[in-house]
């Protein structure tokens, strides 16, 4: 297809699919003569995968540029490929490893990881946006003298645990991986208002069945 029709298809302008050419974002088109070159599905499938990373989420074109080189690195399996894109979407800021709210979260999230038998997020620790983002929640609780013990945080984990099966099963409906990839960075930024507002909505329900 020509770039008007790759356009048209993946309903990104032109001259953001020129401006994604230009940061190698998106790999060049099959030249045909000195002035026009032919794209093909696959460029339609980065194109989508590009448009999710930085349009769905919000990932700047540098972070973007490095996720799709660990996307197109052959020497990581899908799981690492499948990370690269996730920890590339914004996790709020990072805590504070002076504070001495901090280092109790630490060890909080360590021996919830490790109660929950969750080995992966163990390893990686504070490499993981994920774990730190967890580790500063649990900080900003104790501050505020709210309960963040093993104890009260293992239903939500078990939740998340049922909640990982459902989103890795709506992945993989997807064939090709680059397809998984685009579908695991926009259902991350897509389902988490989802998520928010089931959750207020059971609250509401559970509060009139307790108080009314």
């Amino acid at each position: 297809m020509r770039l008007a029709e790759l356009s048209e298809r993946s309903g990104v302008p032109t001259a953001t699919i020129k401006y994604y050419l230009r940061e190698r974002l998106l790999p060049p088109g099959h030249r045909v003569s000195a002035t026009q070159a032919e794209y093909d599905d696959g460029h339609l499938r980065r194109l989508r995968l590009v448009r999710a990373l930085i349009q769905v989420g919000r990932v700047p074109v540098a972070t973007a540029r490095e996720v799709l080189a660990a996307v197109d690195d052959d020497s990581l399996d899908h799981h690492m490929r499948l990370g690269a894109a996730v920890w590339a979407i914004a996790h709020g800021p990072d805590p504070d490893e002076q504070d001495p709210a901090t280092k109790a979260a630490l060890r909080t999230a360590d021996a919830l990881l490790e109660r929950l038998g969750w080995s992966f997020g163990h390893e990686v620790g504070y490499e993981s946006p994920s774990y730190r983002m967890l580790v500063e929640a649990i900080a900003s609780m104790d501050r505020l003298g709210y309960p963040c013990d093993v104890a009260e945080l293992l239903p939500y984990a078990r939740s998340a645990s049922e909640l990982a099966v459902a989103d890795l099963d709506l992945i993989e409906r997807y064939e090709r991986e680059e397809e998984q990839l685009e579908a695991a960075v926009a259902f991350t930024v897509l389902y988490e208002p989802v998520l928010l507002s089931l959750r207020r909505l059971a609250q509401a329900e559970e509060s009139r069945r307790r108080y009314t």
